[in-house]
C-alpha cells in the first residue's frame, strides 16, 4: 500500500471509530476541515488491517503526547514519552504535538492572501511585523519579507530569529492596535513564538534570490546568527542526509522532468545518492536524459531543485519523512 497522507490517516481514524463517534468529532471541526477531512474519507481506500494498526498505534501516541504536556508540561512529557517509546520518537512526537497546541493568536492572517497581509503591516516597526510573521504560515512570512523594503527586510528576518516569549500583553496591545483587521483569541500561557526553527522554514519558503540577500546582509550584521539559521535549513544538497526510504518517498512524488533540471546542477555525491535510490529503469531514463540535457539555465536548475526541497518539507509535515537538521540527532516528522 502506498504511503497515506496525513488527511488520510486521519480519514481512517474517523472511519475506524464509526458513524456515532466520527459525528461527535465533527461538532468540534470548522467548516473547512469539515469539508477536507469528509472528502478523504469518501476518496478512502481499502486498508489492510496490519496498516490501519500502524494508523491507530500513531494516533494514540500523538493523543498520549497532547495529555502528558498538558498534565505536566514539555519536560515531564518528554520523561514520560522517552521511557515509553524511546528518545528518537519522543523527540518526533514532541515536535509534532507542540506545534499543533501553538496558541490562536492571529488566527486570521493564516487564512489571509499575503499581499493583503502585505498591505496591513509593511508601514508598522519591524518588531511589530515580526511578531505578527512569527503567527504567520511560512510560505505566507516568506512572501511578505521578500517584498519589504531592504533595510525593513533584514530588520524583521533578524528580529524573528531572536524572538523565543512573548507575555500575553504585549501580544494584546499588538491586537488591539490592529483590530480592524486582526480578531482572535489569546492564550493565557506565555507562548514560544518565532525563533531560529521558525525563520529556518520562512527562509526554506523564500525564492533564491531574497534569500541569498538576507544572508549576505545578515552575515554582516551577526555572522553567527546567519549561521545558525543556516544549520536549520534544509536545503537540496542535505539529501545526502535522509535515509534511502525517504529518498525513494519523495523521489515518488517529484516530476522526472525535475530531477533531470536538479540533478544537471546537483554536487556528484548528491547526484549518486539520489540516483541509487531508484529501480533500474528509472536510472537508465534519468542518465539518458541528462546526457541529451544542455545548455540549461542556472534559473531553471535552482527552480527544480527548490520544488524538489519543497515536496520533501511537504512530505516531512504530513509526517511521510524524517529530516535530521544540523547534523544532530534532532528529528522533524
Amino acid at each position: 500500500m502506498a504511503e497515506l497522507s496525513g488527511k488520510q490517516k486521519a480519514a481512517a481514524i474517523i472511519v475506524s471509530l464509526g458513524s456515532d463517534t466520527g459525528s461527535k468529532i465533527y461538532k468540534h471541526l470548522n467548516e473547512e476541515d469539515i469539508e477536507q477531512l469528509t472528502l478523504e474519507i469518501a476518496q478512502l481506500k481499502a486498508i489492510s488491517p496490519e496498516d490501519f494498526e500502524k494508523i491507530l498505534e500513531d494516533f494514540y501516541a500523538i493523543c498520549l503526547t497532547q495529555k502528558v504536556i498538558t498534565e505536566g508540561g514539555v519536560g515531564y512529557a518528554r520523561d514520560v514519552l522517552e521511557k515509553a517509546f524511546g528518545a528518537q520518537m519522543a523527540a518526533s512526537l514532541l515536535e509534532r504535538v507542540t506545534k499543533s497546541m501553538k496558541t490562536k493568536a492571529f488566527e486570521f492572517i493564516r487564512k489571509a492572501d499575503y499581499k493583503n497581509l502585505l498591505s496591513i503591516i509593511q508601514n508598522e516597526h519591524p518588531q511589530t511585523i515580526a511578531l505578527v510573521l512569527s503567527y504567520a504560515r511560512t510560505d505566507q512570512a516568506a512572501a511578505v519579507i521578500g517584498e519589504l523594503p531592504k533595510e525593513k527586510k533584514i530588520a524583521v528576518v533578524e528580529r524573528i530569529a531572536k524572538m523565543d516569549r512573548t507575555s500575553p500583553e504585549v501580544i494584546k496591545q499588538v491586537e488591539e492596535a490592529l483590530q480592524k483587521k486582526f480578531m482572535s483569541v489569546v492564550s493565557v500561557d506565555f507562548t514560544e513564538i518565532g525563533g531560529i526553527g521558525y525563520i529556518a522554514d520562512v527562509m526554506n519558503n523564500m525564492d533564491r534570490g531574497n534569500e541569498k540577500y538576507v544572508f549576505d546582509e545578515l552575515s554582516r550584521k551577526d555572522m553567527k546568527l546567519a549561521d545558525e539559521i543556516r544549520k536549520r535549513m534544509f536545503v537540496f544538497e542535505d539529501i545526502i542526509t535522509l535515509g534511502g526510504r525517504d529518498i525513494q518517498r519523495f523521489i515518488r512524488e517529484v516530476d522526472s522532468k525535475d530531477l533531470v533540471l536538479a540533478l544537471k546542477g546537483a554536487n556528484k555525491e548528491v547526484g549518486e545518492v539520489i540516483l541509487s535510490n531508484m529501480s533500474q529503469r528509472m536510472q537508465d531514463t534519468i542518465k539518458s536524459e541528462l546526457e541529451y540535457t544542455h545548455n540549461v539555465r542556472l534559473r531553471d536548475v535552482e527552480e527544480a531543485q527548490q520544488r524538489i526541497v519543497s515536496v520533501v518539507r511537504r512530505l516531512e509535515e504530513e509526517g511521510e519523512l524524517v529530516i535530521t537538521k544540523g547534523g544532530k540527532d534532532e528529528i522533524i516528522v
